[in-house]
């Protein structure tokens, strides 16, 4: 602020100045003085004349000549000497005045159209970025206010200004148009921020979940090519699966969304409040499946596990669907966290092995339940299984697992 007063300053004087230069540099041109001069001048060429005119003989009275010709430039030499010091006078009589007036408007319309307590204000702002960056990024930064959020947008659209290659700021910037579902503030924060830090697991988070909310396709597609990327490292954020899994849904794929869902599950256990509301999410989709394959044309396992069997958390549930049989090529089969049990999964046709056997052609099956204990489904040496008895399609099938390879 107290450059801007210094630039001011500076501004206001010079304009000063531009105003005062030709009054100060005003030279006295009246008449009086101009005859004056003139007067001098023909009083020496009248001089010379006489001399020449007298080596000549021409001349004989030569001194009552130039006599007279004193005489006469002395009768015309100007008797008013005050002119000029009224002429200064009146000029300062105009720079005083007018240089009271630019100060007087330039100060006069700053304070009234200059917008100076905005400017003040956004000054304030900007020196409590830290403090409102670190609220929002804290557990409860949804605990800011609607001013609070304005103030911290302002704060980082200027610092972004002069600092536009500062990934966190673009990324601070992003959440906080997808706290206001400002979609596309949103994707093009994301964006600058994808473009500084492509390898950043936060920013490729926070792109995805801003390019989820467009209507665009590509952008959609574009999303789940992110979120693909982040599901290969080796931590998996639980926001990815949530957004995974909202995703499926959003697309009817409702078994997607159940496997999703089942692994934010066994990634924050059942000791989480949320557990509760992913399971009902759950059963939600596995309705909507129910409602979409048809009646008797999705198969529906509820499973449990005998009181001998230990469960291993890095473990997989895979389950498989056969004809009535017991042919060993399962129809279909799906893979899924070991979870807790007892728990209820359902199959339907995305989850056949081949393209011209649906599950849905099947009369009758019967279902195959391990728990593979080494992430290798070719071996089966110490896993823990169970198997149901042979069911019309259609029917609940419930199976213990309760037997070791």
């Amino acid at each position: 602020m107290a450059l801007f007063w210094i630039a001011s300053i500076i501004l206001v004087a010079i304009s000063v100045v531009v105003i005062a230069l030709p009054f100060i540099k005003q030279k006295s041109n009246n008449d009086a003085q101009l005859r004056d001069e003139l007067n001098k001048a023909l009083y020496k060429d009248r001089l010379e004349e006489l001399a020449e005119e007298s080596n000549e003989g021409l001349v004989g009275n030569q001194q009552e000549l130039i006599d007279d010709l004193k005489q006469s430039l002395l009768d015309d030499i100007p008797g008013d000497t005050s002119s000029e010091v009224e002429n200064n006078t009146s000029s300062w009589s105009i720079i005083v005045p007018s240089a009271l007036l630019v100060v007087g408007l330039s100060y006069g319309l700053y304070f009234k159209f200059g917008a100076s307590d905005e400017v003040v204000q956004w000054q304030q702002v900007n020196a409590n970025l830290p403090a409102l960056s670190k609220k929002l990024m804290s557990p409860q930064g949804t605990a800011l206010s609607d001013d609070e959020m304005q103030d911290l947008t302002l704060a980082l659209r200027t610092r972004l200004h002069y600092q536009p290659d500062d990934s966190t700021g673009w990324l601070l910037l992003g959440r906080i148009a997808l706290a206001n579902r400002d979609v596309d503030t949103a994707i093009g924060a994301m964006k600058k921020a994808y473009n500084i830090e492509a390898d950043d697991t936060d920013v490729m988070l926070g792109y995805a979940q801003a390019l989820m909310l467009s209507q665009d396709d590509v952008d959609q597609d574009k999303a789940r090519s992110l979120l693909g990327k982040l599901v290969q490292q080796d931590y998996v954020d639980l926001r990815v699966f949530s957004l995974l899994a909202f995703d499926a849904y959003e697309r009817k794929d409702y078994s997607a969304a159940v496997r999703y869902w089942s692994i934010m599950q066994q990634m924050i256990g059942a000791q989480d409040s949320r557990y509760e509301m992913l399971s009902r999410s759950i059963e939600n989709a596995q309705k909507q499946m129910g409602q979409q394959i048809g009646e008797g044309k999705s198969v529906s396992v509820t499973i449990s596990l005998g009181d001998q069997v230990p469960v291993d958390s890095n473990a997989a549930l895979i389950v498989s669907i056969h004809s009535a049989d017991g042919s060993p090529m399962p129809v279909a089969a799906a893979r899924y966290p070991v979870g807790t049990f007892p728990r209820t999964v359902v199959l339907d046709d995305g989850s056949s092995m081949l393209a011209d056997r649906k599950l849905s052609s099947l009369d009758s099956l019967l279902v195959r339940v391990r728990i593979d204990s080494d992430g290798n489904v070719a071996t089966k040496q110490g896993d823990w299984f169970g198997e149901s008895e042979a069911v019309r399609m259609g029917e609940p099938v419930d199976v213990v697992i309760d037997n070791q390879y």
